[in-house]
């Protein structure tokens, strides 16, 4: 008679602990060696200008649509609160700095993340499972070099402007919502918006869709190049990918937020610089 299966007994806290620190690790070093190779050494002819591509033109329309979105909502919701205390034309204050500081860099890497983040997991995945990658290390180039630092760079550069491509089709949004559907005054609309919005604010956000474009290409790399063999490998890979871009994502935006809005209250209280 067949015994009965059972369960695998649960990994321990310290295992599991001792596992973390070592995937946390080892991811470290592939980012310390991406940067060194983005700093070090020119990429090759024809590596740069697709990624550039796929990261960021064919991102626009999705993008936008999130942005827009974006506004929209924040417009629909912040007018049943706002019209009964007949503060209407504030509703932009609210809108402006909620999607430039907040929701435009955030929402946006999350979209890039599960699209561009994922693509590259899989991509690269794919390539290490056919042994493409190794291919190329027996070639002599380098498999960091050729295919991570292109990624990198495309995201550290064109996530910025992909953010700032979202947070304006969330104003844009929030003001049709506002002007055309609630009939708001365009004057005091856009005065109060522009009141609550200054260079600072644009600064941190670029700053954060920044630092997001360059996590999310770094652990979708990495997990590419870590993928486990066979289609199932791939998958996890690209899930993975998704899953840890979006918990970086939400964990540097609070340390970000902190270390910005600390930044600013010092410069706000230096000599000549209270218009921050």
């Amino acid at each position: 008679m067949p015994e009965p299966r059972t369960s695998p007994p649960p990994a321990a806290p310290g295992f599991l602990i001792r596992s973390a620190i070592e995937a946390v690790g080892d991811w470290a070093a592939f980012a310390l060696r991406s940067l060194a190779w983005a700093v070090r050494r020119r990429m090759g002819p024809g590596t740069f200008l697709p990624v550039c591509y796929a990261v960021g033109v064919r991102s626009v329309l999705v993008v936008a649509i999130t942005g827009t979105f974006i506004g929209m909502v924040l417009a629909v919701q912040a007018y049943n609160g706002y019209k009964p205390l007949g503060l209407e034309s504030w509703i932009a204050s609210m809108i402006h700095t909620s999607v430039v500081k907040e929701l435009g860099p955030v929402l946006a890497a999350t979209m890039l993340a599960g699209r561009v983040g994922s693509a590259m997991a899989a991509e690269l995945g794919t390539m290490r499972v056919t042994e493409q990658i190794d291919a190329l290390a027996m070639l002599g180039v380098d498999p960091v070099h050729y295919l991570v630092v292109p990624r990198f760079l495309a995201c550290l550069l064109l996530i910025p402007l992909l953010t700032i491509l979202a947070d304006c089709m969330g104003i844009i949004g929030g003001a049709v919502i506002c002007l055309r559907v609630y009939g708001i005054d365009p004057h005091h609309y856009w005065q109060h918006g522009k009141d609550f919005i200054g260079l600072w604010d644009v600064f941190a956000s670029l700053i954060k869709a920044t630092v997001f474009g360059g996590i999310i290409a770094l652990i979708a790399c990495h997990r590419g190049f870590n993928s486990r063999p066979g289609s199932e490998g791939v998958g996890r890979a690209a899930t993975e990918s998704f899953v840890l871009s979006f918990i970086a994502i939400l964990g540097l935006d609070f340390f970000l937020a902190l270390l910005l809005n600390t930044l600013q209250d010092r410069l706000v209280g230096l000599p000549g610089m209270a218009q921050v």
